[in-house]
């Protein structure tokens, strides 16, 4: 009896010892994550204003302004990179679930790996020179594909994997019912995972979003409100950057400004995706 007490005691002993060590690891990882959100509240907030952002930056060495052309263009880029990335990806992760058990799937799954890995100034370098040259100038088009480049692994990849988790049972019912394979997985697989599908996304798009090194090799940038698409647009990553290492402290306030209005605005993007995308009746 006295032995099974003393085993018992010691394995309660060691569960809490393992229970705390992951609970102090996990601070631990959050400790980086918090002083940086610290930081970005702390300078950025003071530069919350409405004319930070409805107003076009002012001229060089001048104070006040703000970023709407940046928060217009990021906008705009983003989209066009979502516009791009996210059907050929989702369309790319099906193939690879459903139909990438050949060879040829086998090496789409191999590039995006690839692709995944492949650091950011390498796509906008790519989209540089074969959208940027051919055109004779830097356009929102050739930053939004470039941003699109970026999002096609994560998107493919995440999808894929999301698909292969969904349980074949349901494929082979609606099978069954006389369903035909490509409304299956339209209506059946793709609905089933798509909550899944959507985080990934959201992944991919807060990467394309925070990315500086693609936009400035396509998009250059622009201190002025522009829609043209065939022409230089603004971003926040950019303007960011510009302010960042400007010897101006009020472009440096307003760079942590953007640099905060960029976290806060992915954040919503990703609540409103796992609101949005939540299985109905969940919560209730």
């Amino acid at each position: 009896m006295a032995t099974s007490d003393a085993s018992f005691r010691r394995r309660k002993f060691i569960d809490a010892l393992a229970r705390w060590t992951c609970f102090a690891m996990v601070l631990l990882a959050l400790l980086p994550l918090g002083s940086i959100l610290f930081d970005l509240v702390k300078k950025g907030f003071a530069g919350f204003n409405w004319a930070f952002f409805t107003q076009l930056p002012k001229p060089v060495g001048e104070t006040g302004g703000g970023m709407a052309n940046a928060f217009v263009g990021s906008g705009i880029l983003v989209g066009l990179g979502c516009l791009f990335g996210i059907p050929l990806g989702v369309l790319g992760g099906v193939y690879l679930s459903e139909f990438g058990g050949n060879r040829f799937g086998k090496a789409v799954r191999f590039a995006a790996d690839v692709m995944s890995g492949v650091p950011s100034i390498i796509a906008g370098i790519f989209v540089y020179g074969f959208m940027v040259l051919s055109m004779k100038r830097f356009s929102a088009l050739a930053g939004g594909v470039a941003l699109a480049v970026l999002m096609l692994p994560t998107i493919m990849r995440t999808t894929e994997e999301l698909l292969k988790l969904v349980p074949d049972s349901l494929r082979e019912a609606g099978l069954a019912l006389g369903i035909p394979k490509w409304r299956v997985i339209l209506g059946v697989v793709l609905r089933t995972g798509a909550p899944g599908i959507a985080t990934g996304i959201m992944l991919a798009v807060a990467r394309a979003a925070g990315e500086t090194a693609p936009l400035l090799f396509t998009a250059f940038g622009s201190r002025f409100l522009s829609f043209k698409l065939d022409q230089p647009m603004g971003s926040l990553p950019v303007q960011i950057y510009t302010y960042a290492v400007s010897p101006y402290e009020d472009w440096h306030q307003q760079a942590w400004a953007a640099a905060l209005a960029l976290v806060l605005g992915i954040l919503v993007v990703n609540v409103l995706a796992r609101v949005l995308t939540r299985p109905i009746g969940q919560g209730r």
